[in-house]
């Protein structure tokens, strides 16, 4: 006697997604959460690109052909001294707070990817090309964005542009799946708090309901799975925030970029991005009798070796250094000559020092050239540092002499300084 077997159903059926979590509520709930946060990320992101002030110089700005996109740009401010700190921080660490709440949202709409008809409306088409976007873009800029944390550049081409890029395709999706999708997403967490159940469907696809028809047995509740992604969070939250931050949860930071090298101890016991070594830096070049900073305005070029700089007026900042990988050192105190003072020597009055033109010892990679907006350089706390905290730079952190500017990014302190051009960029 021959026995009948109920086919197996499809990925395009509903019948093959039979998670008794998933559901309109349930998703409705990890939407408002990413609605939030990613709206936070994209804000921050912004200002961490302006922060480079990408329209002074070309070496400044890694996405050349930006176009309109560039229109918020603006002239990033010296104060308060912590503002990228602060910023790029959060960036960092909400992107990886988020990593679950985006994973189980992902898992949740699944179903979604498979329906068919692709689509059945000028709206449906809409919503599938956004939720396309969404995905594609999404998976793009967190697999970019924590790699690029890590120190780990496995990608194609520059982080920068591509990040940049992406970022714009991803809100793109984005804006257009949360104008289709919030009002329902709304109304679904409305009937939860008047104790009523989730719409059969949010958005009216009755006939790919996220609702399994035949739903396995659950092994967890909808709010335990939310319990459940909410502790992931936490715990990516507890491992990274204290890369931004003073204090005890420096130890916990585990999923922090720790550079190439541990910085040690001493006057040096800072975060390093960038080894002397690691950028062909040799202690020849840096020596007493061969270094010597090259400084040229209207009046020409003066050279000075370090012994010459210490002997002119010194003034000291208490500055971190924050990374765009998200990380930052505490305050460090800084000792040198002032930018607009360096600037006053090539026959610019000090108050009214314009951009300069940096150049590093190093010979290769991005930002050996970095360009420094006039507000920057007329900050009585820039400096061409020349110690810190009470002793001379070590090579890592950039002997002979290094830039340390208020609230810049990172990149922009350049180390193993050897050449500096005043004048409007």
């Amino acid at each position: 006697m021959s026995r009948l077997h109920t086919p197996t159903p499809l990925p395009t059926s509903p019948g093959f997604w039979r998670s008794s979590v998933r559901g309109p509520w349930f998703t409705s709930v990890l939407g408002i959460v990413l609605l939030g946060g990613i709206t936070a990320l994209f804000v921050t992101g912004l200002l961490s690109y302006a922060a480079y002030n990408p329209d002074l110089s070309p070496v400044n700005d890694k996405t050349p052909d930006k176009g309109l996109l560039g229109f918020y740009l603006f002239a990033w401010p010296t104060h308060p001294y912590w503002l990228y700190r602060l910023t790029q921080g959060i960036h960092v660490t909400l992107g990886i707070t988020l990593v679950p709440v985006l994973l189980a949202k992902l898992w949740s709409v699944v179903p979604k990817l498979f329906a068919l008809p692709p689509a059945r409306s000028l709206t449906h088409a809409l919503e599938r090309i956004s939720l396309l976007l969404l995905v594609g873009g999404v998976l793009f800029e967190f697999v970019t964005g924590v790699l690029n944390v890590q120190l780990d550049y496995v990608f194609p081409g520059s982080f920068y542009p591509l990040h940049f890029y992406g970022a714009w395709v991803f809100i793109a999706g984005f804006v257009v799946h949360v104008v289709l999708r919030a009002p329902a997403a709304v109304r679904n967490l409305r009937r939860m708090r008047a104790g009523e159940g989730p719409e059969e469907e949010a958005g009216g696809e009755a006939d790919f309901p996220l609702v399994s028809p035949r739903p396995a047995e659950p092994t967890v509740s909808r709010r335990g799975a939310l319990w459940f992604v909410g502790g992931g969070s936490l715990l990516l939250f507890g491992t990274t925030v204290g890369q931004s931050f003073d204090g005890p949860l420096r130890r916990t930071a585990l999923l922090a970029p720790h550079g190439a090298a541990d910085p040690g101890s001493g006057s040096g016991g800072f975060q390093i991005n960038k080894t002397a070594a690691s950028r062909g830096i040799s202690a020849r070049e840096t020596s007493e009798d061969v270094w010597r900073l090259v400084v040229t305005g209207p009046s020409g070029t003066v050279r000075l070796s370090r012994a010459e700089l210490l002997e002119l007026p010194l003034h000291g900042s208490a500055l971190p250094i924050a990374c765009v990988e998200g990380w930052s050192t505490g305050d460090q105190r800084w000792r040198g000559v002032r930018l607009r003072e360096l600037a006053a020597l090539v026959g610019y009055d000090a108050d009214a020092a314009p951009d300069v033109m940096v150049e590093s010892l190093q010979r290769h990679g991005a930002f050996r050239r970095a360009a420094l907006r006039s507000n920057q350089v007329r900050d009585p706390r820039s400096l061409l540092a020349l110690d810190v905290n009470g002793e001379p730079l070590t090579p890592d952190h950039g002997y002979p002499a290094r830039i340390i500017v208020p609230a810049a990014p990172g990149v922009l302190n350049t180390k193993w300084v050897a050449r500096m051009t005043f004048g409007d960029l």
